[in-house]
């Protein structure tokens, strides 16, 4: 009765949609999994080895062409670690963090052309000089990586304005097609902030590699703060492209409840704080106490799939496209912190078709999602843990 119950409201807002495909995006937003899901992971027990552990707080992870990786840790180091993870080295020329609460040194990006440009880009939080004293804000810097070395190095890009507190910093960096760069920034907690075009708070930011503006950016009217792909976000720490499509998936933190997986796209808008699947902190768990009413439309973009009754907190975003693990090539991925999963899920034309957990009995506060260049899956843990996932 709850499944058909629900079914029913989902059938009368998507019209459009084929009784399979919402019965799918049904289960994938009662957060069942998906019947498909479950039967692959029946057939597919995923292997999981220890690479390293012991890190400190780790935040993001690329590949260098060598093979090596390079790591982020929230107090404020970059690591590069060998091939076989075995072996670290710190880099120098990080600039300072303010490594309280869920600030510190977080995301981190190669620039497309990285193999001459030897750029790596990297978000953390900013401490505040002058007027600004006390306050942080998420910040953009780039620096050529020579040796162990960031040499060059300067700041891009400044989430306005900085604020008090230690939360929602966003930080996900992905670059696109075009080799534009794009910015999740939160809202500091701040929830308002989020539609307001003359702050960069709650938004996507869309910049060039050298901190410039793309022209074609979306035109939000006068007053808008330059760079502003998208708003209406909450807290964005997972994202990545679609492969075929190459536009901006993205996940994004709820309250209580109302996780979301987004197509994030130029100059729309997502919701929050006026509207959410989740409710406030200490509200009754239900569909009653949902923001808004929950439903996004119209006036707002309505999430691919979202999590109820309780948070996730999702966090890294991957597209697989390896060959390694073939049964899961064109899955989505995402790392969980509050439900210390893996969630991996199937799409199909823009559609979350189901989901399902992975990795639960580890009880890991999943904090990114990347895929190595043999086709593996590689997780970082708030633990510390470099974890290697293949078939």
């Amino acid at each position: 009765m709850l499944f058909d119950r629900h079914l029913h409201t989902l059938l009368s807002r998507t019209r459009a949609l084929p009784y399979a495909l919402a019965a799918a995006l049904c289960w994938g937003l009662l957060g069942c999994g998906g019947g498909a899901g479950q039967a692959e992971a029946q057939v597919l027990q995923p292997k999981v080895s220890v690479l390293r552990s012991g890190l400190a707080s780790p935040w993001g992870l690329v590949f260098l062409p060598s093979g090596e990786m390079l790591v982020t840790e929230r107090g404020g180091r970059l690591l590069r670690l060998s091939a076989d993870a075995q072996t670290s080295t710190e880099i120098t020329g990080i600039l300072p963090v303010n490594a309280a609460g869920q600030g510190g040194l977080l995301g981190l990006a190669l620039d497309p052309d990285f193999a001459t440009t030897l750029w790596v880009y990297w978000a953390f939080s900013e401490p505040g000089t002058g007027r600004a004293a006390g306050l942080t804000g998420t910040a953009i810097a780039r620096g050529r990586l020579v040796g162990n070395n960031l040499q060059n190095v300067a700041v891009l890009f400044r989430q306005s304005p900085k604020t008090s507190g230690n939360g929602h910093y966003g930080s996900r960096l992905v670059f696109a097609r075009d080799k534009t760069l794009f910015i999740t920034l939160g809202e500091r907690q701040l929830g308002s902030p989020s539609q307001d075009l003359g702050q960069t708070l709650g938004k996507v930011v869309r910049i060039q590699r050298d901190g410039s503006i793309p022209a074609d950016n979306p035109a939000l009217g006068a007053g808008a703060l330059p760079g502003i792909w998208s708003l209406g976000h909450r807290n964005v720490q997972g994202a990545a492209l679609h492969p075929d499509t190459g536009e901006l998936w993205t996940s994004e933190h709820g309250p209580q409840g109302g996780d979301e997986i987004n197509i994030t796209r130029a100059g729309a808008n997502y919701g929050w704080p006026v509207k959410s699947y989740g409710c406030n902190y200490g509200s009754p768990v239900g569909d009653a106490c949902r923001i808004g009413g929950g439903v996004h439309a119209p006036s707002f973009v309505e999430p691919l799939t979202y999590w109820v009754p309780t948070s996730v907190a999702p966090a890294g975003l991957l597209f697989y496209t390896g060959s390694l693990i073939p049964q899961w090539k064109g899955n989505l991925f995402s790392g969980s912190l509050a439900g210390q999963t893996l969630w991996r899920m199937t799409v199909s034309n823009n559609a979350v078709l189901s989901r399902e957990a992975l990795l639960s009995d580890l009880k890991e506060r999943i904090r990114d999602v990347v895929q190595a260049p043999d086709g593996a899956i590689v997780l970082l843990t708030d633990s510390g843990k470099l974890l290697r996932l293949a078939q």
